[in-house]
């Protein structure tokens, strides 16, 4: 594994996010340059199509969530009043507040994220060891929670929009499941092609969709004015005073309405802090509050609704084309969700959370754009399943809430921490500000957590088991480094016998290796069985930086080693495809010209077999070999040219 495997460091074994902090950066070290406004339009146009999918479409079932557990099937206008109001300052303080104006201010060189948010506190100064492990263990949670919510958010929200349709008429019950399960699967189906042409759509589809909701919403609050009266929080406080059972059971129905709130600040990197703030508080904010206040407006009029609260705002005559709409909605929701989670599986990949997997990437002119076929077809299998077990969304709503809430813990952690440290705010201020805010997250995880037998167990068993994929991997690959590195030969000792090598032949030869300091494996077994080495050797160390992307100038770093042998360093972002040969080429400056196509590549493949007392234990030992044979081959996701690669066995006991 020590001529294969890409490199955090050996850092990062100890510390998942431990790759660079030598060199720490600002959170705002790449000021964006000033923008048009109709780039900033643009923009604009395209968080609405990718970024607000999820939460645009949380009214399909929000309210009729919310209303049906503060009043039952009948909701007492009181409680549609105070449920009201709870979604009303959850929006305002999870989503306007925290979100959007607090932690989108904590970019990671312009990236967002749960990954991005945890490198970017991991760097701040004057932690202490324990400190960074939270960080680095909240990291690979929240990570593991929000695919456990990547799986939910398509099955509830196109479940939610089809079926609108049975609202209507009762014999139309039957096709909900099967249309759903069709639309899905046409999904995950056309992930291979991209989504570059019909992600021109999104925006537009989107905008249509935010005037439907607010004109709608408009149009029955003009009808039952009174609850505009919920705006006062005065509502909700009552709530928990006269039904506090009810009213903490209610939190995890109102939660239901910031999901997505994450894509807010995970798609920062793709369009910008400006236009997604932009976005949200001229577009995306009004229209779904007037939304949500039109649907309690219908509920004061007509209770009984109370369970199609979203098409009760709708006339007869509109019923099935907003049916269309919310399908298209949900769409586009749904595929928000899993471009998030190919982004997310990237960033995991590189920073050596996951095992190489295949990223193809579907567009040549926007580098988010990128299809993980192994991650897609998990994807598609667990929200089939999802489909097929749960069949509505309202039993998928008592699963829903508590990935949500986990991903918003870590990330007022985590932001809480920049604040302190990097933005030097005063300790106390810090302590009030994201005390309240934590205190509203664990309010809502502590009311989600109500629901774990109810499905709240499906998200937490998908994230469960993602988590200990990822730690088996991050622990074996430390136990396999130490077995490889105790038996690696060093390379000040190797270069001193250099010249004892029989034969050099014309060419240059590339070893990728893990370590500086030591001989990658593919070099010994070469010389071993072919008893040669060439007139110039490169080891190729690549170096996976904390940061999103890196800088040309710091692509590459050679050190010459003298009788023809090159220590170079290739540095990436974890938002970057690493690509050997095409870093190579920039060496040239450095003294070193490589011809790529006349360059020969070594790696090895090692074949892992368990010991007779393995260190990880039986089970988890066979989990990653199993995990080590099925990842992509270096060769593949080095890019390295399949015609110049040479490829070398062992075999490891671990």
């Amino acid at each position: 594994m020590n001529d294969i495997d890409h490199s955090a460091s050996a850092k990062a074994d100890v510390d998942p996010l431990a790759a660079h902090d030598a060199t720490p950066l600002s959170n705002h070290a790449h000021a964006p340059a000033p923008v048009s406004f109709r780039r900033n339009a643009a923009l604009t146009l395209g968080a609405l199509g990718v970024v607000f999918g999820d939460i645009g479409t949380s009214p399909l079932y929000a309210m009729r969530e919310t209303a049906l557990s503060t009043g039952g099937s009948v909701p007492h206008p009181f409680a549609v009043m105070g449920g009201l109001s709870l979604i009303f300052w959850a929006l305002m303080s999870v989503v306007t507040l925290k979100y959007v104006m607090l932690i989108m201010r904590a970019d990671n060189n312009g990236e967002g994220g749960v990954l991005a948010l945890a490198t970017l506190a991991h760097r701040s100064p004057r932690l202490s060891k324990r400190i960074k492990t939270m960080i680095g263990f909240g990291a690979i949670l929240g990570l593991a929670l929000f695919y456990g919510d990547g799986m939910l958010t398509p099955a509830i929200t196109v479940l939610s929009a089809v079926e609108g349709l049975s609202v209507e008429s009762h014999a139309l019950q039957p096709l909900v499941v099967p249309l759903t399960l069709a639309i899905l699967i046409g999904l995950f189906a056309m992930q291979s092609r991209g989504t570059a042409h019909i992600g021109r759509l999104f925006g537009p589809v989107m905008v249509v969709w935010f005037v439907v909701l607010a004109t709608l919403g408009l149009i029955s609050i003009i009808r039952a004015p009174a609850i505009l009266g919920a705006v006062n929080p005065w509502y909700a406080v009552t709530l928990f005073t006269h039904e506090p059972w009810t009213a903490f059971v209610s939190l995890g129905s109102v939660v239901l309405a910031v999901t997505g709130c994450e894509a807010l600040y995970a798609d920062m990197g793709h369009f910008g802090r400006q236009p997604i703030r932009f976005a949200w508080f001229f577009i995306v904010l009004p229209s779904l509050l007037l939304n949500y206040f039109g649907q309690g407006a219908a509920l004061l009029i007509a209770p009984a609704k109370a369970h199609i609260a979203f098409y009760s705002v709708a006339p007869d005559w509109a019923h099935f084309p907003l049916v269309l709409l919310a399908t298209i909605a949900g769409i586009i929701a749904s595929q928000a969700v899993i471009s998030g989670v190919f982004s997310m599986t990237r960033q995991a990949v590189q920073l050596g959370q996951l095992p190489r997997m295949e990223i193809r990437h579907t567009s040549a002119t926007e580098y988010g754009q990128i299809y993980v076929p192994r991650m897609n077809a998990l994807l598609c299998i667990g929200v089939v399943l999802i489909v097929l077990i749960f069949k509505s969304s309202a039993s998928l709503a008592a699963a829903y809430g508590i990935a949500v809430t986990g991903v918003m813990v870590i990330d007022t952690f985590h932001a809480g921490i920049v604040a302190t440290r990097q933005w030097n705010w005063n300790i106390r201020y810090v302590i009030c500000l994201f005390g309240l805010l934590a205190a509203i997250d664990w309010a809502f995880l502590a009311s989600n957590s109500l629901k774990i037998v109810e499905g709240g167990w499906l998200p937490l068993a998908i994230a469960a088991a993602v988590f200990m994929v990822m730690e088996t991997w991050r622990y074996g690959r430390r136990e396999h480094q130490d077995i490889v590195r105790n038996e690696s030969l060093p390379l000040n000792l190797f270069l001193e016998r250099a010249d004892k090598t029989p034969l050099r032949v014309a060419g240059t030869a590339v070893f990728l290796n893990a370590r500086t300091d030591v001989v990658p494996s593919s070099l010994l077994h070469n010389l071993k069985h072919n008893r040669v080495l060439h007139e110039r050797v490169i080891l190729a160390h690549v170096v996976v930086d904390d940061t999103p992307m890196v800088d040309p100038d710091r692509r590459i770093e050679v050190t010459k080693l003298g009788k023809g042998f090159y220590n170079v360093k290739v540095h990436h972002g974890f938002f970057e495809t690493p690509d050997v040969p095409k870093a190579l080429q920039c060496a040239r400056p450095f003294g070193l010209a490589v011809d790529v196509e006349h360059t020969t590549f070594f790696v090895g493949r090692e074949t892992l077999v368990p010991s007779q007392n393995p260190v990880l234990g039986r089970w988890r030992t066979w989990l990653y070999i199993q995990l080590a044979g099925n990842a992509l081959s270096p060769a593949r996701f080095y890019c390295l040219p399949p015609n110049r690669v040479v490829e070398l066995g062992a075999q490891i006991t671990i």
